[in-house]
């Protein structure tokens, strides 16, 4: 892959196909992949499939004739001027001046995608595709055409015609093994960390079998007969005597079983990665708070694959709400704007709707406000022109199963996920379910009104307005001032938990009495559900920051996820309980080894350091202008960078200065100081007790002295 191409540069050739469509092919493969000891586990979701014939066309006006090669996975019709070009030619002479260049192609295994490239016509983002063409032909033999719905093309980076798209593989590169122990007849093979590739045997000899018991932990690689992934393999004597094994999977260790007939010489492996550049960046004066960054990192890393999955060795799937969070930690790591895409794609797949995302409602309603964050952060409207349709079909699914009260209430099908907790309620009316549909459907009045739908736009402000009031005046408890769970035929129950009530406060939805009570009431207080999953503490975490209780976070990260680290993890997990110790980490779902050691939402630190520490947050869509609001929580000093579009926002922060520059945008620096800040630039304004105001120029260093509180 070039990573420098950008898929939207008309200046250059790419392949093209229907959009969409790349992403549910890819998914596909990808997400099959998972097995369990053998056992193909395909996901529990429906399957879509690419459009098998579409057809692609342009208009050019060129100052010369072009000769033009063609590329195409699939066969093809090509019509220049609406006259046929028999044949499946691979290059084309087009005459100077103004013409149309039509191909209509198929492709049944994978999916039908064009690469043309000339000197001036081009297969790339300007182009347009239909899977209809409502083309007919009239009596003297003239097509007609109207009606047709034409789309602009998808594109990713495959800028050269022997990079096909249905050839994409991730990067490789050989990892040797740290330590190799005998146990027994076996051998145990360490690679030192959580990992994810192919498992390469050297200087294999002989005819027999050979078994590879893999294990994020040590147990579990020496457990046969329990471990979660295995391979068996039987050789005739003829193999390479470099052997890789095609499938690829998680582990840290792997048990290596031969029979005595099947020598080797050693085991390595083959890393497989996406490659991304590490943009964002933190360090701190706290060394253990720099480690958890950095297995954060590698955790992100590890679950950015082909698309944003949740964990590498048991789902290998991609779900909408472990999805929604990595969305949010790339934009503070890689800032890659295809992987968010691609996986929002996938998610959604194609006409009719007929259940959930991922069966789950509220995973439904994340990829909603997974948009409205994307166009935040990266301000980037051509995704939403592009799929608006979509969105609006799954928000007519997702009120189509509102209640009588308008309310979301689980009918038969739906899954309401919430959080691995034990003993939390789901049923009936969930207050956290009405806040995310409330979110939702502001995320859609916002694309409707990108998408110049006038009309939608002021139905679902409509309804997003009306629904938050609903909300309010049946769950908001007036006299506790705070926030109730649920409501079962019409009567609340006496229960509170901890998500309606934080995901209230980053989304901004309480005033600030509102916000104090639920901080304290239900936040800090111990009595109500604890969260045990780093899922959740993501978005309870992120309400304390809001609430700017910076110190007593860090503290609460150095104890959990340092926990973590503290019993040898070289990744994140799925979920870490304090209370267990030994083999009880790795047990879920009553399994020995059920439980995933390397999650994608146990990255959330990356995401609190850049947002609630290095302080930085968009203002308006794409960075145009932003938010930059350090805070210390605690530590002596913390530095780092935060990726934006076409650039970063560099920081250093310590108790008596601030420096700070940025590549582009517009900028508001907020400073907490007992007296008034200096600085080398600009002019500093008071916006209240101890605060001031620094307007941050673009590619201008800043240093600013100041007194911390």
């Amino acid at each position: 892959m070039n990573k420098s191409f950008l898929p939207n540069d008309t200046s250059v050739s790419t392949w093209i196909w229907y959009p969409g469509d790349y992403e549910i092919w890819l998914s596909n493969k990808m997400q099959v992949r998972r097995t369990e000891r053998e056992a193909v586990f395909p996901p529990l979701w429906r399957y879509y499939s690419p459009y098998p014939l579409v057809t692609f066309q342009t208009e050019v006006d060129i100052p010369e004739a072009d000769d033009v090669k063609i590329y195409s996975e699939g066969s093809f019709q090509l019509l220049v001027d609406d006259v046929q070009i028999y044949g499946q030619p691979k290059s084309i002479k087009i005459p100077s001046g103004k013409h149309k260049i039509s191909l209509k192609v198929y492709n049944q295994e994978v999916l039908p995608a064009i690469f043309m490239d000339g000197k001036y016509v081009k297969s790339n983002s300007s182009w347009v595709v239909t899977n209809e063409d409502k083309l007919w032909i009239d009596e003297t033999g003239k097509a007609q055409q109207a009606g047709t719905p034409w789309m602009p093309v998808g594109t990713w980076n495959f800028n050269s015609p022997e990079n096909k798209p249905s050839e994409f593989q991730l990067k490789t590169e050989p990892w040797n093994a740290k330590k190799v122990e005998k146990v027994g007849l076996s051998e145990l093979i360490d690679f030192g960390k959580e990992t994810f590739g192919y498992i390469k045997i050297h200087g294999l000899k002989g005819k027999g079998k050979l078994a590879l018991y893999y294990g994020e932990s040590r147990e579990e690689a020496l457990d046969s007969v329990k471990c979660e992934t295995l391979d068996y393999l039987e050789f005739d004597g003829t193999q390479p005597e470099t052997y890789t094994h095609h499938g690829s999977k998680a582990f840290r260790y792997v048990q290596v079983q031969a029979d005595a007939s099947v020598t080797y010489d050693s085991v390595s492996m083959l890393y497989e990665y996406l490659p991304l550049d590490y943009r964002g960046s933190f360090k701190s004066s706290d060394d253990l708070l720099n480690n958890i960054w950095d297995v954060s990192a590698y955790t992100m890393h590890l679950t950015t694959r082909e698309f944003f999955i949740d964990g590498i060795k048991r789902d290998r799937w991609i779900w909408s709400g472990d999805a929604y969070q990595s969305y949010l930690m790339n934009y503070y790591l890689f800032f890659d704007s295809p992987s968010v895409e691609r996986t929002l794609l996938a998610l959604r797949g194609k006409e009719p709707v007929t259940a959930h995302i991922n069966i789950i409602m509220d995973y439904s309603l994340y990829w909603f406000v997974g948009i409205y964050d994307y166009y935040l952060y990266t301000g980037d409207t051509k995704f939403i022109k592009t799929f608006y349709q979509r969105m609006k079909t799954l928000m007519d699914y997702c009120l189509g199963r509102r209640n009588k009260n308008g309310f979301l209430e689980p009918l038969e099908g739906d899954w309401v996920f919430i959080d691995w907790a034990d003993g939390l309620p789901k049923t009936g009316e969930v207050s956290f379910e009405q806040m995310l549909l409330v979110r939702s459907l502001e995320a859609m009045a916002v694309s409707a009104e990108i998408a110049s739908e006038t009309e939608d736009q002021k139905l679902y402000q409509k309804l997003a307005n009306d629904l938050k009031t609903k909300l309010f005046d049946v769950f908001w408890d007036e006299k506790e001032n705070i926030m109730k769970h649920q409501r079962i035929d019409g009567k609340i129950q006496d229960i509170v938990t901890r998500y309606a009530n934080m995901f209230g406060i980053f989304f901004n939805y309480f005033n600030e009495d509102q916000k104090q009570s639920v901080k304290n009431k239900v936040l800090l207080n111990d009595d109500v559900l604890q969260i045990t999953t780093p899922y959740m503490r993501f978005y309870e975490l992120e309400a304390l920051c809001a609430m700017g209780e910076q110190k007593f976070v860090l503290d609460e990260i150095r104890d959990y996820w340092g926990g973590m680290l503290a019993n040898d993890a070289t990744s994140f997990w799925e979920k870490y309980d304090p209370k267990q110790s030994g083999k009880d980490h790795l047990e879920m779902y009553g399994r020995p080894y059920g439980k995933s050691l390397c999650h994608a939402w146990g990255a959330s630190p990356i995401y609190l350091f850049g947002k609630y520490y290095l302080g930085v947050k968009p203002t308006k869509p794409g960075y145009a202008e932003y938010e930059i609001k350090p805070n210390l929580g605690g530590l002596q000093w913390i530095e780092g960078k935060v990726p934006i579009p076409n650039g970063d926002v560099s920081l250093y922060c310590s108790t008596n200065e601030i420096k700070l520059k940025a590549s582009n945008g517009m900028g508001a620096l907020i400073i907490n100081s007992k007296s008034k800040p200096t600085s080398n630039y600009g002019n500093i304004t008071i916006l209240g007790k101890h605060q001031y105001q620094l307007k941050i120029q673009p590619n201008t260093p800043y240093h600013i002295n100041y007194k911390a509180l």
